[in-house]
């Protein structure tokens, strides 16, 4: 049970009915997990959303990369919410199952495509040390591109923001997918 459940959709206030209609008619579909809790404070949700729908949807990123970094985030919180939401999705853009597994486990997974590897060790160091060294600064920007270095940044932010929602809130990965 979450510390702090969604408004009841029934009992919504127009801003926050608006916040709720943008997110189901945009790509998610659907109202669940921190994007309902947020739903309390609207214009914080509709700001969270939109950099979530950018971060998630429209980044220079592929898909695999992305459902990597948002993994390393979600496992690094200790978010399993995140975990259970994105290994499915993240296997489904083609990252590799004995990825997925090592992350799952908190080991280092082998990689064979350099751009994987590259994600992991920013994404490692960043979250570990609240900073990357200039050598894998330099890495990322040779191997993803500055366009991805700097939408890579967005997307740990903003599932760190997501994991922290779940954490602070206890969001239940098996809660309802939308609002009652």
């Amino acid at each position: 049970m979450s510390r702090l459940s969604p408004p009841h959709k029934h009992e919504l206030t127009s801003a926050q009915r608006k916040v709720h209609d943008d997110i189901v008619a945009g790509p998610r579909g659907r109202v669940q997990g921190p994007l309902g809790v947020w739903l309390w404070r609207p214009k914080l949700a509709s700001s969270a959303q939109q950099l979530g729908q950018y971060c998630r949807y429209d980044s220079s990123l592929a898909a695999r990369l992305s459902e990597l970094a948002i993994l390393i985030t979600g496992r690094h919180w200790g978010s399993e919410f995140e975990w259970q939401t994105h290994k499915p999705i993240a296997l489904d853009a083609g990252l590799s199952p004995d990825i997925v597994e090592n992350i799952r486990q908190n080991q280092t997974p082998t990689f064979t495509h350099e751009d994987e590897r590259t994600v992991y060790v920013f994404a490692q160091e960043l979250l570990d040390t609240r900073a990357v060294s200039d050598g894998t600064y330099q890495l990322a920007i040779d191997i993803l591109g500055q366009d991805a270095v700097v939408d890579l940044v967005g997307l740990l932010g903003y599932y760190t923001l997501i994991s922290m929602t779940i954490n602070v809130f206890e969001v239940d990965a098996n809660g309802p997918t939308d609002l009652a």
